[in-house]
């Protein structure tokens, strides 16, 4: 049974967001990818009900079944994490807001579901999500590739897998 994903690569000024559709063990179909965009120099908290509005509507249009999030992790700019992390956590809320269960992925997580490689760069990411993906043309920028990745990462790792089981024992 295929299942729905929405992956997101958090971030301020380009959060990128992507949509597969797949089950554990095949290859995953791709439904749709974007990169939600504000401007540096917009005020946080609009920058923040931007993103919010917009993962509100690819929920509501999209029916994704479970969200997963890349996991933020220590990096050498305090202000670039505190960033990703805030727009992390309003994709977490949105999928809260749903009912949406929520995974959270490392880079290095990701990139090795995709790649097989936990040290992969960008180009290495975004290459092997097009032809997972069996497209023409490579996603870009990186974030929407990272998204999908993300998304692929979830599916091919079992964890919709959870979701339908829960959902298959409310039914009873």
């Amino acid at each position: 049974m295929a299942v729905r994903v929405l992956g997101v690569d958090p971030g301020l000024t380009r959060c990128g967001v992507g949509l597969v559709e797949g089950s554990p063990g095949r290859p995953c179909k791709l439904v749709h990818y974007e990169v939600v965009r504000s401007e540096p120099d917009l005020d946080l908290s609009l920058r923040l009900l931007n993103l919010d509005r917009r993962l509100a509507e690819l929920v509501t249009e999209f029916r994704p079944e479970s969200v997963a999030v890349e996991r933020v992790f220590s990096q050498h700019n305090v202000r670039t994490v505190m960033g990703t992390a805030q727009a992390g956590a309003v994709a977490i809320l949105a999928a809260a807001r749903a009912g949406l269960p929520v995974q959270m992925y490392t880079p290095s997580e990701v990139k090795a579901a995709v790649s097989g490689n936990g040290q992969a760069d960008k180009a290495q990411v975004t290459a092997m999500v097009t032809r997972l993906l069996r497209l023409e043309v490579a996603p870009k920028p990186a974030d929407a590739a990272d998204a999908l990745a993300l998304a692929i990462c979830h599916v091919w790792r079992g964890g919709a897998r959870e979701r339908i089981s829960a959902a298959l024992r409310r039914t009873r």
